[in-house]
């Protein structure tokens, strides 16, 4: 321990550290698509299906979803539990909690809680033997389009370290999305003005050309107008273009309505995206769009990735239309049609890729 002589007395300074157990967290979305065809599979402690292994915490995970319960006494419920998918030669410390998602992602209806228990592999599953009663699922909006979205949150306590106790214990998340957004909402200081259709809108040129390589183009170079303090756009919905707006200055997408117009918003903010080069915005709605895709969205959804090219909502729809019964029911839409006249070859890659 430092020390020094001091007018004859000793003075000594005093550190700390500590012995820290570093959990390791992540989550894996589960998606039931065709509740009332697996509904049946059988009731009884082997009568699971199981999700596509995922890594948390240096092990390998899966999901058991029973879905007429995990034995007799369980039998009217849903039973899922988590499990791991690999033997790591000793137990794993770990704690897990399911939740239902509802139709923008938000989690709810948990099961479970942070205790932690031992895994071992291959009959050491832990999880929820009533997760959610199916009578009350099926009467729920969590069940849309014969679908619903189960999410697995887990936490594995894998390595302890030591260390100093560092002299600012937490730092708090960002908040400036906050401060963007309330720049954007009081308008102070704005300088251009966006007419989209009988809407008008206003914001700030720089903000705007940071974050789109169009809207720099448009405002600062090359392509810029004759006056930049207004620009009119009329082939954009105004909402459409508001919440395009809203992730400019937030990077994150205003609450939107979950109910049946849910998967046109994507889809047209996926092209407002695609249109101003915001990358992050076209991922995240690409992501948004693979969960919407169903007999009733397939077509439209397929027409649009094929017109602007966008691969991973394309391969998304051939893994949905792989599904027995599921191509045969959009075939006769007019939006498959379309589809096929207009581009050929599409029918072509389309047989290659959801043939057996």
């Amino acid at each position: 321990m430092p020390s020094s002589v001091l007018g004859g007395g000793v003075a000594h300074s005093v550190t700390a550290s500590a012995i820290v157990a570093q959990p390791a967290k992540g989550s894996h979305v589960l998606k039931i698509d065709g509740y009332s065809r697996i509904k049946g599979h059988g009731v009884g402690y082997d009568r699971f299906i199981t999700s596509d292994p995922f890594d948390v915490g240096g092990n390998s995970w899966v999901i058991w979803y029973y879905p007429d319960g995990e034995g007799a006494k369980n039998s009217g419920w849903i039973s899922i539990f988590l499990n791991l998918n690999h033997d790591p030669g000793t137990g794993v410390e770990a704690s897990c909690q399911f939740s239902l998602l509802n139709g923008v992602g938000v989690p709810s209806h948990r099961s479970g809680d942070d205790t932690v228990c031992t895994f071992r592999y291959p009959n050491g599953a832990w999880g929820c033997k009533k997760f959610i009663r199916r009578k009350y699922l099926e009467e729920s909006d969590y069940l849309k389009d014969d679908c619903f979205r189960v999410r697995c949150d887990v936490t594995v306590w894998t390595a302890v370290r030591t260390g100093s106790i560092p002299r600012v214990v937490t730092v708090p998340p960002s908040d400036m999305h906050q401060h963007m957004g309330r720049l954007l909402e009081s308008q102070v200081g704005t300088d251009v003005t966006f007419q989209v259709g009988e809407e008008t809108f206003t914001a700030h040129r720089p903000v705007l050309a940071a974050r789109s390589p169009v809207f720099m183009a448009q405002l600062f170079g090359q392509m810029k107008e004759t006056t930049t303090s207004h620009v009119r756009i009329d082939d954009m919905e105004p909402r459409v273009f508001g919440a395009m707006l809203h992730f400019v200055y937030t990077d994150t997408l205003p609450e939107m309505d979950s109910g049946g117009d849910a998967p046109a918003m994507s889809q047209h903010l996926l092209v407002a995206a695609d249109r101003y080069g915001m990358e992050r915005l076209k991922l995240i709605c690409e992501d948004r769009l693979c969960d919407y895709i169903n007999t009733g969205t397939a077509a439209t959804t397929l027409e649009l990735a094929e017109q602007y090219g966008f691969r991973g909502l394309k391969e998304a729809c051939f893994k949905f239309l792989k599904s027995p019964g599921n191509l045969k029911a959009i075939m006769d839409s007019d939006e498959f049609q379309r589809l096929t006249t207009r581009s050929p070859s599409f029918l072509s890659e389309l047989l290659a890729n959801v043939a057996p």
